[in-house]
């Protein structure tokens, strides 16, 4: 089912946390900001939305990093009804696509659940005060492919963050599958 993130709470402060990345080690918020501003993406490995975009945000999320803005990736979804996103299968994808950006397990769900995720993907666009600033698509495309011209939402976005410490008034929401939340015991 595709859902769609809620529009952006500007100024609301990113949530600390402490997660084990595919590579093996663990990362928290304070480790993995830049300088000039934090992507948090909430992602995984199943999603068609996540397949249709991963080689646009992995491109965006060098060219953010050339601008002092830092791209973290997290999986939040339940691996035992979803075992495409199970660790073993991020660690793949990881290795597989060369993501230029630490990819995160959160096993507990904890930290989506902190962060208000709804979706994947779902973008949070912060400033270098870790205050949101950006909470829209990465373009136009959704699930499709996307035309060459594509206007590049997420990279304006986080570029106009990285530059002012603002994010644009208008943004259009994120589209994704929902998280794959685990069933209370």
């Amino acid at each position: 089912m595709a859902v769609e993130t809620p529009i952006c709470n500007f100024g609301e402060k990113a949530r600390p946390f402490r997660l084990k990345g595919t590579d093996g080690r663990w990362y928290d918020l304070e480790e993995l900001r830049g300088p000039r501003g934090t992507l948090i993406v909430f992602m995984c490995n199943h999603c068609p939305y996540v397949k249709a975009i991963i080689d646009r945000l992995i491109r965006d999320a060098r060219e953010l990093r050339e601008l002092g803005v830092h791209t973290v990736a997290i999986c939040s979804n339940d691996a035992e009804a979803y075992p495409e996103d199970s660790f073993q299968n991020m660690k793949r994808w990881a290795e597989e696509k060369g993501f230029p950006f630490p990819y995160l397990h959160d096993e507990t769900q904890e930290v989506a659940r902190a962060y208000g995720a709804v979706c994947t993907p779902d973008f949070f666009g912060y400033n270098a005060d870790l205050e949101l600033q950006y909470r829209g698509r990465l373009d136009a495309s959704g699930r499709n492919p996307a035309p060459p011209d594509v206007r590049r939402e997420l990279f304006e976005a986080m570029k106009m963050v990285a530059e002012t410490g603002r994010g644009p008034k208008e943004q259009i929401p994120s589209m994704g599958c929902s998280i794959k939340w685990k069933q209370a015991a």
